[in-house]
């Protein structure tokens, strides 16, 4: 009985091993990999802005996969080495503002997700009042996920927030709000009544990534940079209009 409680405990203390290591191999990979598919020149800054926000407690992780996400889709390595440090700075400032209106540290989904409506175009004070106005305790990764939807759909940033802010006032549930921006007129968007993605976008910070080249941790990259189309850059497919030859290429989006 005595040999088989040590075999156990072996067996448990080898697990824990591996998982420790196979956990400190995560950056090293994503780094090598980093360094396969960016020129050495980029690669070298984009593992300096990483390395800057790991060193400041904000997720690296999130960084890597902007990164090896955009490269798998051929964008151009200078766009993404400016991609990487716009958003990394955008994620210094929600991390600021959020701390200074709630006076805690915010979760990296939260910053993840505050980052995220900041490039659609809302800003540092919209995010503080909706930081101050949330219930105490409550998460704010999925509210500032479904207000960037919004924005997507077609909302200026402050009619988002007050929608959102509402809800939030009314103790609405996650799931809830993640049923918002299906609830936003055709008439206002202008495109229909497209399924919101917002659920899909946060889920994508919780398990691996799908997209060929996505860093281990799995968290989801984004909107693409400057001048790269929302359907991949290089692996798009012209639309050809009827009645000519020449194909039309889908506009980009803002970073």
């Amino acid at each position: 009985m005595r040999s088989l409680n040590v075999r156990t405990m072996l067996a448990a203390l080898a697990l824990c091993y591996s998982a420790v290591a196979a956990h400190a191999q995560a950056p090293v990979d994503a780094t090598a990999r980093l360094k396969q598919v960016l020129p050495a020149d980029v690669a070298a800054r984009v593992l300096s802005v990483i390395a800057k926000a790991r060193s400041q407690g904000l997720s690296g992780d999130a960084l890597e996969s902007r990164a090896l996400k955009f490269a798998a889709k051929g964008v151009n390595p200078q766009s993404i080495e400016r991609s990487v440090a716009e958003q990394e700075e955008r994620m210094e400032r929600v991390r600021d503002t959020l701390a200074r209106a709630r006076g805690g540290k915010p979760s990296d989904d939260e910053i993840d997700a505050g980052a995220e409506a900041m490039r659609k175009g809302v800003d540092g004070a919209q995010v503080s009042a909706l930081a101050k106005s949330a219930p105490v305790g409550r998460s704010l990764a999925v509210p500032l996920y479904v207000v960037g939807s919004l924005v997507d759909r077609g909302l200026s940033s402050d009619s988002a927030l007050a929608r959102v802010a509402e809800r939030l006032r009314l103790r609405a549930s996650d799931r809830d709000l993640e049923g918002l921006p299906n609830e936003v007129p055709a008439a206002v968007t202008g495109r229909g009544n497209k399924p919101a993605e917002t659920g899909r976008a946060l889920a994508e910070t919780k398990r691996p990534g799908s997209a060929a080249g996505a860093s281990q941790s799995g968290r989801s990259a984004g909107g693409p940079p400057t001048g790269v189309p929302a359907n991949g850059g290089a692996g798009a497919k012209p639309t050809t209009p009827p009645g000519r030859g020449k194909p039309v290429t889908p506009p980009g989006k803002k970073p």
